[in-house]
Formats: structure tokens, sequence, C-alpha cells
């Protein structure tokens, strides 16, 4: 039986926008287009720790160099779609802000603008309860 689908095509895009996404138990990284169509994405859990099939899970997820690899598989994806200049958007409190932009620029990816977009309410919802431990 024939499969019948849309058939993926590689697009040949030179200005996107890469989000950084960092909570703090993981980091997704998603690299778009101008208009805002996914290229490409990874997050911490996603990508493997090196030899074997092994993925960081748990605690080491919301680790830097977790956020580092996972930056660093996006990047070399979305150069294969002929991306040269990034725009970065950074949201997020977690650990692996700074390293996912660090490893997106030792990528060969050429950084035009960082800007933080993390939500920040004028005083909208009561937060929750505080956490006692």
């Amino acid at each position: 039986m024939a499969k019948t689908g849309k058939r993926r095509t590689r697009r040949n895009v030179a200005k996107g926008i890469a989000h950084i996404k960092a909570s703090f138990n993981n980091t997704l990284v998603t690299i778009t287009d101008v208009n805002g169509d996914t290229i490409c994405w990874a997050s911490s859990g996603s990508v493997s720790m090196g030899g074997g099939e092994k993925k960081y899970t748990g605690a080491r997820k919301s680790t830097p160099f977790a956020a580092q690899r996972a930056a660093q598989h996006c990047a070399s994806e979305a150069k294969k779609h002929g991306l040269v200049e990034v725009e970065v958007r950074v949201k997020g409190p977690g650990s692996g802000r700074e390293s996912a932009i660090t490893a997106l620029q030792a990528a060969g990816l050429r950084i035009q603008s960082i800007e933080d977009v993390t939500p920040l309410p004028h005083n909208g919802c009561r937060p929750r309860k505080k956490r006692r431990v």
C-alpha cells in the first residue's frame, strides 16, 4: 500500500527566529522562519547523551549542558535548510538560557539580536501560595 500525504521538502531559508523556552525542568529550542513556520525543534529531553540511545531524563534535563546539546542539534538541522542568520527570543527563568545562545553561535549561526520575551504580569492574577519545604 502506497503512502499518501504531504512530502516534506527542504526549504531554503536564509533568515529565521530561534525561540528558546527555558523552564526550570527542561529547555525547548525551536527555529522558525520569519513567518513563524517551524523549521526544526529540539528539547533537552529529546537529544541523546552521546553514545547510544540514552537521553537526558529527570534532573539532567534542566542542566545547561543539556540545553547546549539541544541547541547544537537544532542548529545543525536548521543549517541543512540553508539557515545563516537568526534572531533569538528567550522565554523563561531556566538555567539553559545563556548556554543555548552560546551553542547557536558556536554552531555557525549569525545572531542578529537577542530579545527576552518572558511574560511578566502587570499585577494580573493572584499567584500560587508560597511553597514551604
